[in-house]
């Protein structure tokens, strides 16, 4: 079983949320909030810093705590998937969309409408999350926990645990 651990950030400006346009290897956009993987050295916040920074061109100097996780297991492909996910307390920066993996193409600061909507394109254990979070139904720390069956990104069974 492969394990990915990957950190996310939940950034605000005048109640809007920042979601950025990944191009996935299909050809597929899924918008989502900035983030990525922790790689080995890492601590979380250090990996999300840079991976903000990198997808968006804006410099965090705080974070929360911990906010909410997700562990998503996939046994059809022989993976789990662990998401810790932060708030930006503080940071400065314009949006600049020059990611070096050329996956975030774009971004928007949506209101909880327009967020609803893009996050459409999301899986679910991206956009249900947020959107508790969005809608004030969740409390600090939560877990979620899915189940996905399937190998193709299009066909896949998705539980929430």
């Amino acid at each position: 079983m492969r394990d990915w651990t990957v950190a996310g950030a939940l950034i605000l400006r005048e109640d809007r949320l920042l979601l950025v346009a990944n191009r996935r290897r299909d050809g597929r956009i899924e918008w989502t909030p900035p983030g990525g993987v922790i790689d080995p050295g890492e601590t979380s916040l250090g990996a999300l810093a840079r991976e903000v920074r990198e997808e968006t061109g804006l410099d965090v100097t705080a974070w929360s705590d911990l906010v909410y996780g997700v562990s998503v297991d996939f046994p059809d492909r022989g993976m789990r998937l662990g998401v810790e996910v932060f708030l930006a307390e503080q940071w400065t920066g314009d949006l600049v969309f020059d990611d070096p993996d050329g996956i975030v193409e774009d971004g928007v600061f949506a209101d909880a409408d327009d967020g609803s909507t893009l996050m459409e394109t999301a899986p679910p254990w991206v956009c249900e999350p947020v959107g508790d979070w969005l809608a004030g139904r969740m409390s600090d720390g939560a877990r979620y926990d899915f189940l996905v069956r399937g190998t193709h990104p299009g066909h896949l069974d998705v539980t929430r645990r």
